[in-house]
């Protein structure tokens, strides 16, 4: 059995599962995908990853995923990086993204939404229809930081004065948590 797109989504939620179980459930029955087909997608990415022999980088994405929708270049300070993105049909409207350094390594990969980042209210932050991007382009002061775990992303912002932080899976929306303030 190859490796392609399905089993590289369902890889995707293995790891979105660390924050939003209860969605990936819903996905998972949506494809008819059983948590031992996840656990067996997961399973083979991770070995193929830490293969000598087994592509990497864009590479291994082209061989699971096919051509990209999307190739180009991108500035980011004083380097050109190489971008590369793909549509997958569990999140219609986005790409999973590739940036890579003029040597070929993989600097980020995660989703991002090809027309650029949109402007949402707060009552669009709907698990996976929405990016890291979209995030920090609506609400002004917000700031970006790593996750708990790989992959993991969070963004902090502040709606009607109160301190919110959206969690994020390979750039994902999956879940948004009420901050308490410390007491002064």
């Amino acid at each position: 059995m190859g490796f392609g797109v399905r089993q590289f989504e369902l890889t995707l939620m293995h790891r979105m599962r660390d924050l939003n179980a209860e969605r990936v459930e819903d996905a998972l029955g949506d494809m008819g995908a059983s948590r031992a087909e996840v656990r067996a997608a997961h399973a083979r990415w991770t070995r193929r990853a830490w293969s000598a022999r087994a592509p990497k980088g864009r590479a291994a994405l082209r061989t699971a995923l096919g051509p990209p929708a999307y190739e180009g270049t991108r500035p980011i300070g004083s380097v050109t990086c190489r971008v590369a993105r793909w549509a997958l049909p569990s999140w219609p409207g986005l790409e999973f993204e590739l940036l890579s350094g003029p040597g070929g390594e993989v600097w980020n990969q995660w989703f991002v939404r090809p027309g650029g980042d949109r402007a949402l209210a707060f009552d669009d932050l709907v698990p996976w229809r929405c990016v890291v991007g979209d995030v920090g382009t609506s609400f002004p002061g917000a700031s970006q930081r790593e996750g708990a775990a790989p992959h993991h992303w969070a963004v902090d912002f502040v709606h009607e004065g109160t301190d919110y932080r959206a969690l994020f899976v390979y750039g994902l929306f999956q879940r948004l948590d009420r901050l308490a303030r410390p007491p002064y």
